[in-house]
């Protein structure tokens, strides 16, 4: 969970997960769907599939239990090098360094080495952790690392005066501690996406995305990207026709939301809408869905926030009350 997520926003779905799943046999025999429900809202959702495959094969091949070798554990769907590393110090005492980023960056500074992270940097930083490396307590040495670096030695506005290294650390001595590691600019393309709200005798219209490529598995509005040149409501309907076989009447805006993932910037804009016609959905499974059963469904983030427009919005709605 903590793979390209912070910490905070791990917290609660860490903890509501272990009730969900306590241990790796309750895991591996829950139905995929489940396990994507309990992930929703943390996005990179292939990670929620790796966890699920490797828990199956924990359970068919090691008795429920974690492996405790290297090669083996390496072996599982999801697991790297940090991982592994991460799970063997922690859980077995291995002695093993876990690098994640936090940890590449605290080195790098400590030792002044220039550059960005890279399988080369990766094979210095574990030789220079060889002479401070706290066998004996591996795990609780590298969540120390890492925290240190979540936490003081931060990517930008490092609270040096606080970090218990300062007086080894080169990067401060020299000064360049805001640009060791040199700093990656990542830029995001920007995405509008538009949605189709579709209700019919109380019941909305969802559709489930392919097993296979980005939120793999997840449940969504009909809709998708809009193309260049196009306005909302053109991109709307040819999504529509391309999904559903048929033209709808598009009402009103009922809300745009903003979110973004590691590439991307996406705005969508969720319509209320109306079928010509009877839909005739091509590959795609497709379902009439009561508001109140959408928690069976997982989501992407951007059309989980729709669902809770649309929740609170019938929320507000006065009830009929009997006539005294």
């Amino acid at each position: 969970m903590l793979q390209q997520t912070t910490a905070a926003a791990v917290i609660p779905y860490y903890r509501n997960w272990l009730r969900r799943f306590p241990d790796v046999k309750t895991l591996a025999s829950a139905r995929y769907p489940e396990v994507l429900k309990a992930w929703e809202g943390l996005g990179y959702y292939e990670r929620a599939k790796n966890l699920h495959r490797a828990a199956r094969l924990m359970c068919r091949q090691n008795g429920g239990k974690v492996p405790s070798r290297f090669e083996t554990l390496m072996a599982l769907p999801g697991f790297g090098p940090y991982i592994t590393a991460a799970v063997l110090s922690i859980a077995y005492g291995q002695p093993l360094v876990a690098l994640d980023a936090n940890v590449r960056r605290v080195t790098m500074r400590l030792y002044g080495l220039p550059g960005r992270f890279t399988h080369q940097t990766d094979k210095i930083i574990r030789e220079k952790t060889k002479s401070f490396f706290l066998h004996r307590r591996a795990g609780d040495f590298n969540q120390a690392l890492m925290e240190l670096g979540a936490m003081v030695c931060r990517p930008r506005n490092p609270g040096c005066l606080l970090c218990p290294l300062e007086r080894y650390c080169l990067a401060l001595k020299r000064g360049e501690q805001e640009i060791i590691p040199t700093p990656k600019r990542k830029k995001q393309q920007r995405i509008d996406t538009v949605v189709a709200i579709i209700r019919r005798n109380g019941r909305y219209l969802i559709q489930q995305r392919p097993a296979k490529g980005l939120m793999a598995g997840l449940w969504e509005f009909p809709g998708g990207k809009r193309e260049k040149g196009e306005t909302l409501r053109a991109a709307l309907q040819r999504e529509l026709l391309e999904e559903l076989g048929t033209e709808v009447k598009i009402k009103r805006l009922l809300l745009k939301v903003r979110h973004s993932y590691t590439r991307f910037r996406v705005t969508l804009y969720a319509f209320e809408c109306e079928l010509a016609d009877r839909p005739r959905p091509g590959k795609q499974r497709h379902l009439w869905v009561l508001l109140r059963h959408f928690r069976r469904y997982p989501f992407p983030s951007g059309n989980a926030r729709v669902i809770r427009f649309l929740e609170e919005t019938e929320s507000r709605k006065p009830r009929n009350r009997p006539m005294d």
